[in-house]
């Protein structure tokens, strides 16, 4: 199959969106292998403030540029591409060079099968080192559990969506890290088939990662239970009075067995299981309510 050949996809309806800060050196070389790839696709670099040539490289190579009076984050920036893109199906990558160009047209082949976004999920050659890898398998069983789904790459950059679905969760996705991790939750949870295509990722071009490994990997977290409590909250709420009652009922277990008696804590831990299981209850209606959709 020629390159950029996928089936019924018209790729003149395809827009491929690359957030950018102080990356004009791997856009120096993503940019003519994505115009080589795909002629017909329109081609969005969102500036995220660079203090570079990243702007008017990028027009130069012919792709379409927002930019960004100041740095906003790369959620910002993916948000501004989505809204801008004038294609049916969006393609996000990176621009420093870790994403093959030639990889696209299998999320793209994976995407006619039916599904409404494809993962590039990357081997253990796209981790920068043993702790981001780790930190990553964390990552992916953490949210594989709040979500019912085997998720194998919760925070590649590498996808393809259809825009219609993708705009319907903007108004979620952080402006900085990790718009990955909020739209691959936001997807499985709706119900839109997501799918995985393993690809390999090349070492970065030009500046050193812009993740900070702790403060971001905290970030990872929390929006991970964001999203777990405005999905599904009883995921979250349910352990939480379980634990509360179980050690409500050992507390007690050993003041009887002591004392033979009821202590004011063994109440405590038992009211406490019943309001957050009941507050858990009420959270999943008014989730029910708030995602249901009118005819």
């Amino acid at each position: 199959m020629p390159a950029g050949t996928t089936g019924e996809t018209r790729l003149s309806n395809i827009t491929i969106i690359l957030p950018a800060k102080n990356e004009a050196e791997g856009l120096r070389t993503t940019l003519p292998r994505l115009r080589a790839h795909f002629p017909e696709a329109e081609l969005i670099v969102v500036d995220d403030g660079s203090t570079d040539n990243t702007a008017p490289l990028a027009a130069e190579l012919g792709a379409r540029v927002l930019s960004s009076p100041y740095s906003m984050g790369n959620g910002a920036a993916i948000k501004r591409g989505a809204r801008a893109a004038g294609g049916d199906i969006l393609v996000f990558m990176d621009a420093d060079g870790q994403h093959d160009p030639a990889h696209i047209p299998a999320l793209l082949d994976k995407l006619d099968e039916g599904y409404d976004m494809v993962v590039g999920a990357r081997d253990g050659s796209g981790q920068a080192n043993f702790h981001r890898g780790a930190a990553n398998t964390f990552y992916n069983w953490l949210a594989s559990r709040m979500t019912g789904f085997a998720i194998k790459d919760l925070t590649s950059g590498f996808r393809a969506a259809r825009a219609e679905k993708f705009r319907e969760f903007l108004h979620l996705l952080p402006n900085g890290f990790s718009y990955p991790t909020t739209s691959t939750m936001a997807f499985f949870r709706s119900a839109y088939p997501v799918a995985y295509v393993p690809i390999p990722v090349a070492k970065r071009v030009g500046n050193g990662s812009h993740i900070r490994p702790i403060k971001d990997g905290i970030r990872f977290l929390l929006i991970i239970f964001k999203i777990a409590t405005l999905y599904s909250p009883l995921k979250l709420f349910a352990p939480v009075a379980a634990a509360f009652f179980v050690f409500g009922l050992g507390y007690y277990g050993y003041t009887f067995a002591t004392s033979h008696r009821f202590t004011n804590m063994s109440a405590l831990l038992f009211s406490a299981s019943v309001i957050v299981f009941l507050i858990g209850l009420i959270s999943e209606q008014i989730t029910n309510l708030t995602y249901r959709r009118d005819a």
